[in-house]
């Protein structure tokens, strides 16, 4: 298993993580096996935003003897009303609710206190001037929360988190298909809708959103990053062809600023098949061959990170000379942190030979040569 910091937070995370709202549909002794087991192969963060007592419960059992080696992103503002998950502001629900929290998992910590799903700019603003917002801070300040953090589907949302400088890491559902559709307040229209002669490649919304997170240090775990299965499946795959689970965990995990990809799992072989991204040959983990050709799809001419121009006769890691020139020109002038990241690279644009043999391996047509003089230019070397 790889580990990545997670932002600024000084964590180091596993890149492939656990969702855990799936734990609560098996027995409860199966559950908590599966969860060790998963801790076995390597994996240390696991998201519960489930408020029931059972999926609590679970994840507790299964850390007891190892808290410390587990990090574990609990929600503020998921709470269990009359046998019922309920999302709300109301501290007389959710004071009780991370108490429990607390409780069932027989700890004094959590690692990142995640403020609870805001994708509405009214609600953004309610929750960032009121009684709750307060409660997080106190929590933070007693170190019962360790690192502030924000589960959102929506990049307006999660670029103002960013801004407030004391957000440190945002949960948020990335995927080829959700990051072709511009910003919204209703996540379930994500998942329909898809005009298949209208797909566009990334939006630039979302796009500036990942570069803001990696240019402030703002970390990225991932949820949602199969579609809700739906990516897997040639039929339901809005792309019209199917992917794989290494392609989709390479996906999020070329994302500016992401750490861990969560994923949720019914079975031990499922984890096997996460974790196995760890193995997989740069083969097995090319997304970019599928979306390219695929039916439906418009990327021509983006770079995608996928790392498909390799290898480069002068060793230039050229994604990441990429990622750092689309981070650099978002800005009017190029970010001192973004300089700095580029300088530390082995190998640098000026040192391009021009031979555009990565053009030729490139799924997207990007004029790479090109994008690597204009780096060399921006850059001063």
């Amino acid at each position: 298993m790889r580990y990545r910091e997670l932002g600024k937070t000084g964590l180091l995370v596993s890149e492939i993580g656990f969702g855990g709202e799936w734990l609560e549909r098996h027995e409860e002794s199966e559950s908590v096996e599966l969860l060790r087991y998963a801790h076995e192969k390597g994996i240390n963060i696991v998201d519960c935003w489930m408020p029931d007592p059972k999926s609590r419960d679970i994840i507790g059992k299964a850390m007891e003897g190892c808290r410390e080696s587990w990090f574990v992103q609990g929600h503020i503002g998921s709470t269990y009303q009359d046998g019922q998950y309920v999302r709300t502001r109301d501290m007389k629900f959710v004071k009780p609710a991370f108490e429990d929290l607390l409780t069932r998992f027989h700890t004094d910590y959590i690692d990142l206190g995640m403020i609870h799903y805001i994708d509405s700019e009214e609600e953004w603003n309610s929750v960032m001037s009121g009684e709750f917002i307060e409660y997080v801070h106190a929590l933070h300040e007693a170190g019962t929360i360790r690192h502030i953090g924000l589960s959102t589907h929506n990049p307006k949302i999660g670029k103002l988190a960013v801004e407030t400088g004391f957000i440190e890491m945002i949960l948020f559902s990335i995927n080829p298909a959700f990051d072709m559709r511009p910003a919204t307040e209703d996540l379930y229209s994500m998942f329909g809708g898809y005009d298949q002669n209208q797909l566009s490649g990334i939006d630039p919304e979302r796009a500036e959103f990942y570069q803001l997170c990696e240019e402030r240090g703002v970390g990225l775990t991932v949820m949602k990053g199969f579609f809700g299965g739906a990516l897997l499946d040639k039929e339901r795959s809005p792309f019209g062809v199917a992917f794989t689970v290494p392609q989709l965990v390479h996906y999020a995990l070329t994302r500016p600023g992401v750490a861990s990809i969560l994923c949720g799992y019914d079975t031990k072989e499922q984890v096997d098949v996460a974790v196995g991204y760890e193995d997989a040959s740069p083969e097995e983990r090319d997304y970019a061959s599928v979306i390219a050709s695929a039916p439906f799809h418009s990327y021509s001419g983006i770079c995608t990170y996928c790392g498909h121009c390799k290898p480069c006769p002068m060793d230039i890691d050229i994604a990441m000379v990429n990622k750092f020139y689309d981070l650099a020109t978002m800005q009017p002038t190029v970010p001192e942190s973004v300089a700095d990241h580029y300088r530390c690279l082995e190998h640098h644009a000026s040192e391009c030979i021009g031979c555009q043999s990565c053009e030729a391996r490139c799924p997207f047509g990007v004029k790479i040569a090109e994008r690597m003089q204009k780096s060399a230019e921006l850059f001063g070397e």
